[in-house]
């Protein structure tokens, strides 16, 4: 039609609406005017579907997909007699789908995905006896499918998926023998699986993966026409029936993620391509007939109870095969045999219990990704694996073994994730690491490397994580960490780095996690790194740093930032109170459906090595819920700020080993998901505010070596701390301690003395009443002095000094 005006043509027409046979909205915006004319109507056209729509009774096919029509689909829909297609999909009506529309006695085609329809799939759907494809796919539609669904006995592909279906899958779908697609995935269908299901005639595709289904499947089936059968993500189990083996047709069977025991069956065709058994319970052994599948591109195997000897001759002929994963299985490798996998792309035998590298790899040239991790590789890695996928490799991941010798090389130019962490590699960072272009993460944590940090990696704009911790690597880190660079993770951890702090690391504008503990860095606070917006975890502890923490030179520092540790440093001066009214992350966290949300990507989490409740903990993930304040170990001094107390979601606060004084301010009794608190050798003073009971996730408490008083509060989790929390300060009294409290004595002032108590207590204490009145008499004529030379000099500090050599003097006298 080219791009000629819609509107305004039909409305310069001289058409018969009524007889209107085709009306294509989609996309399109229209006037009132426009639909006033379609139904010789004054209905006001305000953003939704005039009633009007139902005038075209000859209208046969109705395209609305991706309009900007909203409100409820008028029911007068049903109207439309001879409507055959009704495109409805990715459209903004709300409310209910009208039951009307099982009125359309002459539609077949009704697709209704990505749309805003809520409440139950009308029952009247049913009706629609002419109908060969319903797409109701994305929706909100809730509810059990209706069993009316089985008199569409004409339907051809039926989608029902991704929505919020729940009760059973109706029996009554087993009517449906024209159906050749059936996808009802991503609901929450429980009940045991139909078996009418698998005698359907014609069916030749079954989605039914991430649901609820249980039960086994069914021990004899009639429809043989099967070519994908997807089942993953349920609770099915059982042993695999001998039929999924014998099904001449059949190229993709997902199975994976369920229950299912036993051993795997004998391959009767050769006809599957895509093999998926993982994560079940499967035993026993590889089923020779393995070798019979010469089209299959994906074999996943990993996961179960098999026992897998790598090198022999069932794999040898599957010439196709693209992706191998046989990871977390009992493996054995027969490196004698001779064989090649030509086109594989992808190799996982991580968790295999291997000891040495497969040989058939030398002759992988198309490798792209290989991960042979927690497994025990021993010794140097064989150069032959540098020019594995030279031009193809971007993922290798030989963590967590038992590799010794220099960091191999890599000659792959595509080179994209590296993960060496965990092995014994010596020697120092290679240099083709440089010319790694595309490199993304680089995780060489946990070995024995040397010498410095390459220059090369600072300067790098595709560098998201570089995790170089628990190494030996010295000298100072590289000052030149580029504009635009992409830097989320760095973490130098552990190693012996010296020297000051580059001001270039604001330049990482996307850096999350900044982990330098354990080195030798020195220098003053980096307060520039305040204006790193997506900063949530800053580690320097155990450093050289030193000085005052002076206030923020941005307007909101530190706005995201929940893990922050100094300790062990050589902080001096007030805590800094004005840091800690911006952090905001520190705050407010809704915990409610994130407390299984790790700080990492697909490839890297994220892991620190955080002081916990008393004790250094490795955590190989950390929630995004974790926030936890380190101070400890410094030389703070001053009163602990009021403010702490609104830092609510806050875990864990240690302010201990400082020179900290006054009384422990009451808010912190707001910190209700405080799991520890550690305030322990300090000067801290007064009672044990009583707020602090109603901390009830409190699990550690530490106040020892204080000079705190009082009673200790009772209650909630103060009846399960016991005395270490509180040594070393001689004026508190009550459980857990041995020392109790008289509340009426310590109210009451002691009684004045008696004469005959007076006349003891003089024997006693040495000092009769001649003492007194002779230190009464020497101690007014010096006060007299002191009096006029205050009036005459008015200097203090003179004061003091002759207050101290007329004390001596008297006493001498």
């Amino acid at each position: 039609m080219g791009n000629w005006n819609l509107e305004g043509s039909l409305l310069k027409s001289n058409w018969s609406y009524s007889s209107l046979k085709f009306l294509g909205l989609s996309g399109r915006k229209f006037s009132r005017e426009f639909f006033n004319s379609i139904g010789n109507s004054s209905t006001s056209f305000s953003g939704e579907l005039p009633r009007s729509i139902g005038n075209l009774k000859s209208l046969k096919h109705l395209e609305l997909s991706s309009t900007s029509f909203s409100g409820e689909l008028p029911s007068s829909i049903g109207n439309l007699k001879s409507l055959e297609h009704l495109e409805l999909s990715a459209t903004n009506f709300s409310g209910e789908l009208p039951s009307s529309i099982g009125n359309l006695e002459s539609l077949k085609h009704l697709p209704l995905n990505y749309c805003n329809f809520i409440g139950l799939i009308p029952t009247s759907l049913g009706k629609l006896t002419h109908i060969t494809d319903l797409f109701v796919s994305s929706t909100s539609f809730i509810g059990s499918i209706p069993t009316s669904l089985g008199n569409l006995t004409q339907i051809i592909n039926l989608v029902l998926s991704n929505n919020k279906f729940t009760g059973v899958i109706p029996a009554s779908l087993g009517n449906l023998t024209k159906l050749t697609y059936l996808d009802l995935s991503s609901n929450s269908f429980s009940g045991l699986l139909p078996s009418s299901l698998f005698n359907l005639p014609n069916l030749s595709t079954l989605y039914l993966w991430n649901n609820q289904l249980v039960g086994s499947l069914p021990s004899h089936v009639s429809g043989l026409n099967l070519i994908d059968i997807s089942l993953s993500s349920n609770f099915l189990n059982g042993t695999l029936p001998s039929w999924l083996f014998s099904m001449p047709s059949l190229e993709t069977l997902y199975l994976d993620d369920n229950q299912f025991v036993g051993e795997i069956g004998e391959f009767k065709y050769n006809s599957l391509k895509y093999l998926d058994l993982s994560y079940n319970k499967l035993h026993g052994s590889i089923p020779r007939s393995v070798s019979r599948l010469v089209n299959l591109t994906t074999l996943f195997l990993s996961s179960n109870n098999l026992s897998i000897m790598l090198g022999s001759e069932m794999f040898s002929k599957l010439k196709n095969l693209k992706t191998l994963d046989l990871s977390n299985n009992s493996f054995s490798i027969n490196n004698n045999a001779a064989y090649a996998l030509p086109n594989l792309q992808n190799l996982n035998l991580a968790y295999s219990n291997i000891s040495e590298f497969p040989i058939f790899l030398r002759l992988t040239t198309n490798l792209q990704s290989l991960d042979l991790s927690n497994n025990r590789i021993y010794g140097q890695v064989p150069r032959w694996l540098g020019d594995v996928g030279m031009n193809s490799l971007y993922y290798v991941d030989l963590r967590n073994n038992l590799l010794q010798g220099p960091f191999p090389i890599l000659n792959s130019s595509n080179l994209q994730l590296i993960f060496f962490s965990k092995n014994n590699l010596t020697g120092e960072i290679p240099s083709f690491i440089c010319n790694a272009t595309y490199l993304q993460v680089l995780d060489l944590s946990h070995n024995n490397l040397s010498g410095m940090i390459p220059k090369c990696l600072v300067n790098s704009t595709s560098l998201s994580v570089l995790d170089l911790r628990m190494n030996s690597l010295h000298g100072t880190i590289p000052a030149t960490f580029v504009i635009r660079n992409n830097f989320r993770t760095i973490n130098l951890n552990g190693n012996q780095l010296e020297g000051p702090l580059p001001q270039s690391l604001v330049n990482c504008k996307n850096l999350e996690v900044l982990d330098l503990g354990n080195n030798k860095i020195n220098g003053t606070f980096p307060y520039w790194l305040g204006s790193l917006k997506k900063l949530q975890v800053l580690v320097i502890r155990s450093n050289r740093f030193q000085g005052h923490i002076g206030n923020p030179n941005t307007k909101f520092p530190f706005p995201n930032l929940r893990i922050i540790d100094i300790s062990n440093n050589q902080f001096n001066g007030l805590l800094p109170i004005t840091y800690f009214e911006y952090l905001k992350a520190m705050m407010n966290i809704d915990e409610s459906g994130v407390a299984s949300k790790y700080m990492g990507e697909n490839y890297y989490q994220d892991s620190l090595n955080i002081m916990m409740k008393g004790h250094y903990i490795e955590m190989e993930r950390v929630l995004t819920i974790l926030t936890s304040i380190d101070f400890s170990n410094n030389s703070f001094r001053g009163e602990m700020p009021k403010i702490i107390g609104r830092l609510k979601s806050l875990k864990g606060l240690n302010f201990s080993y400082n020179n900290l004084i006054g009384y422990i301010p009451s808010s912190i009794g707001n910190l209700t998901n405080l799991e520890w608190l550690d305030l322990s050798f300090n000067k801290l003073s007064g009672e044990i505010p009583s707020q602090l009971v109603d901390l009830t996730s409190l699990g550690v408490l530490k106040l020892s070596h204080n000079q705190l008083t009082g009673h200790i509060p009772s209650g909630n989790q103060f009846n399960t701390f016991n005395n270490d929390s509180y040594t070393e300060n001689l004026g508190l009294c009550g459980f857990p301690l041995s020392i109790t409290c008289d509340n009426h004595e310590a109210k009451q002032p002691p009684p004045p003395p008696t004469l005959q108590q007076d006349e003891n207590l003089e024997h006693e204490n040495g000092f009769g009443w001649q003492a007194v009145s002779i230190g009464y008499a020497c101690g007014t004529i010096f006060g007299m002095f002191v009096g006029y030379l205050m009036f005459k000099i008015g200097k203090p500090k003179c004061l003091v000094r002759i207050v101290k050599l007329d004390s001596i003097s008297c006493l001498e006298d």
